[in-house]
């Protein structure tokens, strides 16, 4: 192999094992692909400690609820057992569209982040899991914007709150002010569609579930970070892709979540869906050769991250 060829082999290689691999060891922080590469992360398995849930092991893996118990059936969420195999899904596909500021994928209940470049720092991707409102409560989808950042906010719960609490017989005072029973966390960003915040929580253990009334809830560690990076004026987008699909080294992998109980389609429209992500990822690219098989069982059993559906040629 010529010295050229060798100095553009270990460079690719090195940048793929980036991709691979977070930059720090508090977030799922990742160098930005480029255009062409939609896949970031690696899946990983570990062995549960004895004193260890599913979700103290996700907590730490920056990972929520349903998507430690999506990767993981068949393992106790309480007492998974010492030395039990524990898969941690960190291993995400890009959600499709632009790869700027926000973007949050209701039905995969994690959040992105696109910050811009420093100078001639190469770019990344953080990512952090979340949870949405639940069926009758949607988090909103479109594309809006941060319009105010807050720090140990007051909560004032709106009157339709009000009195689903009380149905419950736990009404609620018109202000819950901050402090540890505030349900907002110590920190919010205001997003421009009126009502909805990013904020954290006085509850963690509801992360990566689908458990509010339409805001966005973060580990309150997470949100503190976020806090602290994006600016007011980001903009935010909120999409629903149950089916992801990417590229990574000429291989094409697919990413299916379960989807929102409201739209929940049968498995022939899920796997309609998964054929339509695949036809607008092979858009413009030479002819695949993809596994019926592999479509067909990730469909049917989804596991939230992504597995290969095409053949080596």
């Amino acid at each position: 192999m010529r010295p050229a060829m060798m100095s553009d082999m270990k460079g690719f290689l090195l940048f793929s094992l980036l991709l691979l691999s977070p930059l720090t060891g508090h977030a799922q922080d990742f160098p930005l692909p480029p255009q062409d590469v939609d896949l970031v992360g690696r899946v990983q398995v570990i062995e549960a400690a004895h004193e260890d849930t599913l979700l103290d092991i996700a907590r730490r893996h920056q990972l929520g609820h349903d998507e430690i118990l999506l990767a993981n059936p068949g393992v106790d969420r309480w007492l998974p057992g010492d030395g039990t195999p524990v898969t941690l899904p960190t291993r995400f596909i890009l959600p499709a569209g632009e790869r700027e500021g926000l973007v949050l994928n209701v039905p995969e209940m994690r959040l992105y982040y696109y910050p811009p470049a420093a100078g001639d720092e190469r770019r990344v991707v953080r990512t952090w899991p979340v949870s949405v409102g639940r069926m009758d409560w949607n988090t909103p989808l479109g594309s809006w914007k941060i319009i105010r950042k807050q720090t140990d906010p007051a909560w004032y719960p709106p009157a339709s709150i009000r009195e689903e609490a009380a149905a419950r017989g736990e009404p609620l005072p018109e202000v819950v002010p901050a402090g540890p029973d505030n349900p907002l966390g110590r920190h919010a960003l205001r997003l421009s569609v009126p009502g909805y915040l990013i904020h954290g929580t006085n509850k963690p253990w509801g992360i990566g579930m689908r458990v509010t009334h339409g805001c966005i809830r973060m580990y309150p560690e997470d949100v503190a970070v976020l806090y602290e990076q994006v600016p007011v004026g980001t903009p935010v987008r909120i999409v629903n892709q149950t089916v992801k699909a990417g590229w990574l080294l000429g291989t094409l992998y697919l990413e299916v979540h379960p989807p929102l109980e409201e739209d929940r389609p049968g498995r022939e429209l899920l796997l309609s869906i998964a054929l339509d992500a695949i036809e607008a990822a092979t858009e413009g690219r030479p002819p695949v050769r993809l596994s019926g098989r592999r479509i067909k069982q990730a469909v049917e059993n989804p596991s939230g991250y992504p597995v290969p559906v095409s053949l080596p040629e």
